[in-house]
């Protein structure tokens, strides 16, 4: 546990869990008004900081730079809310809350000499965040100005999916082939003495009969499967600047009186 002469490194530090993730910046510090003692922090967590879970710190360890807490992010996260007294105060009753979901138990609040004890157990606790009162014991005379500071982070989802289908057709396509074809033809030719010899070669009279046989070409269709190209699906990336909008707190000092004013 850290001591008093800390209390005001360990407001703006980060926190971590037990198993060494980060949980978020510490908002503020509540001490013990009997002894001064730090008993709680408020952690910024949720989606961007934007929720404030109490925290046991009787166990915690500050090194002067990160608050190490004895609890896991989820427990921490899962810290039920507080709803603080007008004088900044944390009531009794939600002190109870608080220990029992971090599985402290009652010790804790009864003045149990074995424990870091919170008090006689009787009334309220009288918790306040260190540096609220200026003229109080849990200050001293500086005060500590603090602001929110926007984490800008990013997630990956599912924006739409592409897929490669094949599918069939019919087309009809049109070839001109040229075909040949065979017609019979009758001719005469006189008898010449160049060949009376075949035309007087046979009887006298006679009859006869003589074939030729006529042939042509027609067109013959065939189909053959072939491969033309391949069609592969893949992904590339683009960078495009998208800008986020978000409200952030910041505290502001400002000096009453005859003062010199050095700050920068």
């Amino acid at each position: 546990m850290f001591d008093e002469t800390q209390a005001s490194n360990v407001i703006g530090s980060t926190a971590y869990g037990t198993d060494g993730a980060k949980i978020g910046k510490v908002g503020q510090l509540f001490m013990d008004d009997a002894t001064g003692r730090p008993e709680f922090v408020t952690v910024n967590t949720g989606f961007f900081g934007t929720k404030e879970s109490f925290v046991p710190v009787a166990e915690a360890e500050f090194d002067g730079s990160a608050l190490r807490l004895p609890y896991d992010k989820d427990l921490i996260k899962g810290a039920p809310n507080v709803d603080l007294e007008g004088d900044g105060h944390l009531p009794e009753g939600e002190e109870e809350r608080l220990y029992a979901h971090y599985g402290l138990g009652s010790g804790y609040l009864a003045g149990d000499p074995g424990v870091s004890g919170m008090g006689t157990g009787t009334g309220t606790m009288g918790t306040q965040p260190a540096g609220q009162d200026v003229s109080g014991p849990n200050t001293d005379d500086a005060m500590t100005r603090s602001e929110e500071r926007l984490d800008v982070g990013k997630a990956s989802r599912e924006s739409g999916r592409a897929r490669l289908r094949k599918y069939v057709t019919t087309e009809t396509e049109t070839h001109t082939v040229p075909v040949t074809k065979e017609r019979a033809v009758v001719e005469s030719e006189p008898v010449t003495s160049g060949n009376v010899d075949q035309a007087l070669d046979g009887p006298d009279i006679s009859e006869e009969e003589h074939e030729v046989v006529l042939n042509e070409e027609r067109p013959v269709v065939g189909k053959t499967t072939e491969a033309v190209e391949r069609v592969r699906l893949g992904k590339e990336s683009t960078v495009e600047d998208e800008t986020v909008t978000e409200e952030v707190r910041k505290e502001h000092i400002e000096v009453e009186g005859d003062v010199d004013d050095r700050r920068r």
